[in-house]
């Protein structure tokens, strides 16, 4: 049951409004603030129109747009407890419903982080993500360093939030999940080059975890008339698409999960049911199943000796290819 995409919600159901915000143009801090409040005036109508809606999702970009020359002026980053997520926190409070919200976010001893910000219903802080992966070499952010956070969401959710290139990385939604989350968000501001890509990655996270997936990119042309492609999508635990989105840029895409579902299939599928036989193979000519580390990739990243057996001939290793120049700090290990 869809419950006809969130309008008669079923039992025990999260109601998502994805919102394939179009890309906005970003020049001066005034058009942030406007930026800012054209999306919490989003928000407010999405409820609106829409009182079943329990969380609206903004795409990655949405503040701060998709042109290089301004990411890195510092005068147009944004704070955590900026104005903008102040205006953004205000109109969930006002609206009584969640959101969850990016920001290209100042950082003053470094690279700035591309964040991602969840606000419940009474506009406090529930998550504050920073992206792991960004999508080198093109983006500058500094590598997020907080890991993969989960909060408590509405209806008996779980929520996790990855951005954009992450999601590209099993991996990751493999954590959120391992960290308990059933409804993994994620944000994004991906070209139509990447539309494929975009579509198995949601469906394999879903399947492979268990999990529900809730992804939106921005949607519409940007200063080079280069068009992001919307796509909301929304995956069951078995991969199959429940809601597929287009291109039309500030579309609410609306879908219902089931959280209590996603938990259920974790504790009693047999066959498939990947998340927990990762750690306990071949239970059942072994009790308990090993639990070892057959994965040398796990091993070397841990031990700080990660490196691909075509480590040496690789082309790209920092953003000088894409007009950055070398890298201000040191390596991390």
């Amino acid at each position: 049951m869809t419950g006809l995409d969130g309008l008669n919600p079923t039992s025990g159901a999260l109601v998502l409004g994805l919102v394939q915000a179009r890309v906005p143009t970003v020049s001066g801090s005034a058009d942030l603030k406007a930026t800012a409040e054209r999306l919490a005036d989003q928000v407010r109508r999405a409820k609106k129109g829409m009182p079943t809606i329990d969380l609206v999702v903004m795409p990655e970009y949405s503040i701060n747009g998709l042109d290089p020359d301004t990411w890195l002026d510092d005068s147009l980053l944004c704070d955590r407890d900026g104005p903008e997520m102040a205006v953004l926190a205000d109109a969930c409070r006002e609206a009584g419903v969640w959101g969850c919200f990016s920001i290209m976010e100042r950082n003053p001893d470094g690279a700035p982080w591309n964040s991602g910000i969840i606000v419940d219903d009474h506009g406090s802080e529930r998550l504050y993500y920073r992206k792991m992966h960004p999508w080198v070499p093109a983006e500058p952010w500094a590598p997020g360093d907080l890991g993969i956070p989960v909060c408590d969401g509405p209806a008996g959710s779980r929520l996790a939030l990855i951005i954009c290139h992450d999601g590209m990385l099993p991996e990751m939604a493999r954590e959120a999940a391992y960290k308990g989350a059933n409804v993994i968000l994620r944000t994004a501001g991906y070209t139509y080059p990447i539309r494929q890509s975009w579509q198995i990655t949601n469906q394999a996270n879903a399947f492979q975890n268990l999990a529900y997936t809730a992804s939106v990119a921005l949607a519409g042309p940007d200063q080079n008339n280069i068009w992001s492609q919307g796509e909301a999508m929304v995956c069951d635990v078995d991969g199959t698409v429940l809601v597929h989105g287009d291109g039309i840029p500030d579309r609410v895409v609306t879908a219902e999960v089931v959280p209590a579902r996603a938990d259920a299939a974790r504790r009693r599928w047999g066959v498939e049911n990947n998340i927990y036989q990762l750690g306990h193979r071949g239970y059942t000519a072994v009790a308990g199943g090993a639990g070892d580390c057959p994965y040398t990739f796990m091993r070397d990243l841990v031990a700080g000796e990660y490196a691909v057996p075509w480590e040496n001939e690789v082309e790209h290793v920092d953003g000088t290819g894409a007009g950055w120049g070398p890298p201000e700090s040191v390596r991390a290990r």
